[in-house]
């Protein structure tokens, strides 16, 4: 076999052992850390000053831009933080490579975090095999951090190494005295060459050899130094390509905010450049041409990185802007987890509160909505594979609507402790009946889709009769929830206004009960298995317990208004 061929293998091994870490650490930590871990994160990012200095922080102690981009992107995938956070985030995490530079020119040290990833398995193994599920995420989300440095080393392992062999490098001596030309194309040998590398710190050694050896000037440097720039962004990309839409936003974000950068400074690169260089020379006083030049580009690493963060940080909404128009979103977006009305905390009168967490109770009705459509569909779905990814997005709503139930409730106990009038307290204590009532109809859609999974695993087939039966019983908890939802928006109400649920609640009962009679004398005369019936009726029962949850929210609200 052709040894460089199987190289290349070993790299695209390493990319995905990174992609598959990147994955699990992200499902691991949606597990087990969702809620109190946004509280710190969101704590931290309450604007974009500090959200910068998170990522200026945790840059600085992990010691790789890379990893932190990747863990924000896997945060903003898990639904941690928003996409607007993540770009504060992102900006003080290319600050706080900066410090690398700067300990490589004087210390020439780095922490290797994928030293401690194989010990870091030994920690997880006894958590991923315990029964307590938070302690199993803990073990989930080690072996993702631990698999995802483990990539990282491996890529980095497998790439072609230029650090060893600067002379394959030796070449670009003859394309640099073309002006500005010469500095283009020495952007875009950094960029790529971080590209192939993986690791803006390896590629700021090559161009420290490549400047001390005398092969290339400061400002060809300097212009390497900002492809690397560039080329550093890929990292988070790759990681994002698992991930949803936000987080491929996310990634996209780095690149666009290093691109404006390199723009403006390539407008005022000769102005920009000497005032770095008269800086070190006259106020570090370093003369020694050799050791200056390398003090001069991690000095320039630095002051770029720091005014570009302090001329973007106010372009934060344009950076959002400019990534949703270049990666639009699906149509299955509302699967992120997000409140739509009450992330921004209370607002300043709890009245208003309060109408603001009725939008977010209409908004989290019809998302049960969308999750009994999609019980529809798997019920006829024969194709293996859009079964079960149908099968997982009933799943994933039904996670989201747990933690939309607690949230919504914590809000609104938030806006209990204010001043309230006493309708105001009664309106209350009636919107946290009618969200634990909504959470249980998502409960029942997940119930059902269950069923139908195991129905479909004991190869139970319906007769054309159960068929039209479920249908009719799905057409009427449809019909149910419809109607919930249109009472949950209107704004006037009258106490007739309950009549129609009531009418729809009893043909369910009545419905119900028919069939149940039916399904005891058509299994005894054979029509179908008593497996079959149990399945059958297990839907049944499913949707009829939704109609009830459904009428219990429609007597909550109308009693309210009324």
């Amino acid at each position: 076999m052709d040894y460089s061929f199987f190289d290349f293998l070993r790299l695209i091994g390493s990319l995905g052992l990174f992609l598959y870490g990147m994955k699990i650490m992200s499902e691991g930590l949606q597990k087990f850390a969702g809620d109190s871990l946004r509280k710190i994160l969101t704590a931290m990012t309450t604007n974009r000053v500090t959200g910068v200095f998170t990522g200026v922080l945790i840059t600085a102690l992990i010691q790789s831009s890379s990893a932190t981009t990747v863990m924000v992107v896997s945060f903003v995938n898990a639904g941690l933080l928003t996409l607007t956070q993540s770009i504060g985030v992102i900006m003080g995490a290319n600050i706080g490579t900066t410090v690398t530079a700067w300990l490589i020119s004087a210390l020439g040290f780095k922490v290797d975090i994928a030293a401690f990833a194989l010990p870091l398995l030994a920690f997880g193994i006894p958590l991923l095999f315990s029964g307590k599920s938070s302690r199993k995420s803990i073990g989930e989300f080690i072996f993702g951090f631990s698999f995802l440095f483990m990539g990282l080393q491996a890529l980095k392992a497998n790439a072609p190494d230029l650090g060893a062999n600067p002379e394959m490098l030796a070449f670009v001596q003859n394309y640099a005295d073309m002006g500005f030309f010469s500095i283009i194309l020495f952007l875009f040998i950094g960029a790529i060459l971080t590209m192939i590398v993986q690791a803006s710190a390896a590629t700021m050694a090559i161009t420290l050899i490549m400047c001390a050896n005398g092969w290339i000037d400061y400002q060809l440097g300097v212009a390497l130094v900002l492809g690397e720039n560039i080329g550093t962004t890929i990292t988070a990309n790759l990681a994002a390509l698992t991930g949803n839409t936000q987080a491929r936003r996310a990634a996209l974000a780095h690149l666009v905010f290093n691109i404006f950068g390199v723009i403006w400074v390539l407008i005022l690169f000769y102005p920009f450049t000497n005032a770095v260089s008269w800086f070190v020379t006259n106020v570090m006083r370093i003369s020694d041409p050799s050791v200056a030049v390398s003090f001069k580009l991690a000095a320039f690493h630095t002051a770029f990185n720091i005014s570009n963060t302090f001329i973007m940080i106010w372009f934060v909404g344009l950076i959002e802007k400019t990534v949703r128009f270049l990666i639009k979103g699906k149509k299955e977006e509302d699967e992120e987890y997000r409140l739509r009305y009450i992330t921004g905390g209370m607002l300043s009168t709890a009245e208003l509160s309060i109408l603001q967490a009725h939008k977010e109770i209409t908004l989290f009705a019809e998302r049960t909505g969308r999750m009994l459509d999609m019980v529809k569909e798997l019920f006829y779905e024969k194709n293996e594979d859009a079964f079960l990814k149908t099968y997982s997005r009933v799943e994933k709503y039904e996670s989201i609507s747990d933690r939309m139930e607690i949230e919504i409730a914590n809000y609104l106990t938030c806006v209990a402790e204010g001043r309230l009038s006493s309708e105001g307290k009664e309106e209350i204590r009636i919107m946290l009946r009618a969200v634990s009532e909504i959470e249980s109809i998502a409960d029942s859609c997940n119930n059902m889709a269950r069923s139908i999974k195991r129905r479909n695993e004991f190869k139970s087939i319906f007769t054309d009769e159960q068929n039209h039966n479920v249908d009719q019983m799905l057409a009427l908890t449809e019909k149910a929830l419809h109607r919930m939802i249109e009472i949950l928006k209107k704004t006037e109400l009258v106490r007739d206004d309950v009549n129609p649920s009531y009418n729809i609640e009893n043909e369910i009962n009545n419905y119900r009960n028919q069939l149940k009679i039916h399904n005891v004398e058509d299994i005894n005369n054979k029509k179908y298995q008593y497996q079959d019936g149990v399945y059958y009726m297990d839907i049944i029962g499913e949707a009829e317990k939704l109609g009830d949850y459904v009428l219990n929210v429609v007597q909550a609200v109308i009693e309210k208004k009324i």
